[in-house]
């Protein structure tokens, strides 16, 4: 498999104060493992753009991304929610996080990667067409969903959001939208509190229950996910990967394990090969602790290039 990592340096520019969980550090500590872990290596590395204005547009209302641009301070920090702050160059790094996504698209589009990783942030799950939420600010998975649909003509759109929050920004997005299908997992009852029990019939919701382990998710996902997938046979496969649900994670209280991250991969990439000619890219969520943050995203990239799961040097390091 032909994997392309994608990133840029304005993504660690973005930070909400010196405590915040969502910090550049997370980005840092990725790299350190993967590059550890002989995987970075085989990756076909690349830098993001800016995404363009038109494909924001596409999926989020005008007065939103107006008033992202008013609430932009000069110095310091601007809060929007008590957990969502904005610093000078918040919005450099939502445009290039976004514009990961669409690059991705492109490369599996135009046949210059099988997959793609964008480890990029801030996050993007959980901002809604028209308010910011939750540490994101622009919805990346949706902006390159819409671009999927507006240039290459992606008729039927998959995204599997693993995270231990519920993607209701990208469900208030794509909610009865017959041509995305969205499934995603999360712990029962938690932040966000809204579409945590949305019944329309594009989204699968999988609610966890605090404690849930490999097996469990893994039963859910084979009873709930992949039925659905079957039928929908998408042309397009996007991952909101989310390594907030692991085990030693602090955000939640979910107890996945890297090897569930290296399994739900390879479930994605098998629906990808049947029905999208392998094309899918992935972009990061969530995820808080760095060690448990970089080892799963090292099991992630193993199931992307096609490597077993023990297969890179230096794991367990």
């Amino acid at each position: 498999m032909i994997t392309a990592y994608l990133t840029h340096p304005d993504c660690v520019l973005h930070h909400m104060g010196p405590d915040h969980p969502e910090s550049p550090a997370r980005l840092e500590a990725i790299r350190a493992r993967l590059l550890l872990d002989g995987l970075l290596q085989q990756t076909m590395q690349g830098e993001a753009r800016e995404v363009e204005p038109a494909a924001l547009a596409r999926v989020h209302a005008k007065r939103h991304l107006e008033a992202l641009e008013r609430c932009l301070p000069e110095q310091g920090l601007t809060s929007l929610d008590s957990d969502t702050l904005m610093n000078p160059d918040t919005l450099k790094a939502a445009r290039v996080a976004a514009g990961a996504v669409v690059k991705g698209i492109d490369q599996v589009f135009k046949r210059q990667a099988d997959n793609v990783f964008c480890a990029v942030r801030p996050p993007g799950h959980h901002a809604e067409a028209a308010d910011a939420m939750g540490f994101c600010f622009y919805n990346n998975v949706a902006v390159g969903a819409a671009h999927a649909r507006e240039h290459y003509g992606a008729k039927r759109v998959a995204i599997l959001d693993f995270d231990v929050h519920q993607c209701n920004g990208t469900i208030d997005i794509f909610k009865n939208d017959p041509d995305v299908l969205i499934c995603t997992s999360y712990q029962f009852p938690f932040y966000p509190w809204r579409y945590l029990k949305s019944e329309w019939p594009n989204v699968v919701n999988t609610p966890l229950e605090a404690g849930t382990k490999s097996a469990g998710f893994r039963s859910a996902v084979e009873q709930q996910w992949l039925p659905a997938l079957h039928d929908f046979k998408p042309d397009l496969v996007l991952l909101s990967t989310g390594f907030d649900a692991h085990r030693d994670d602090p955000m939640g209280e979910l107890e996945l394990e890297d090897e569930d991250y290296y399994w739900i991969t390879c479930q994605a990439m098998e629906i990808a090969k049947l029905y999208a000619e392998n094309r899918l890219v992935s972009v990061l969520e969530g995820g808080y602790n760095p060690k448990s943050l970089a080892s799963g995203c090292s099991a992630h990239l193993k199931a992307l290039l096609g490597l077993p799961f023990e297969a890179a040097p230096g794991a367990g390091a």
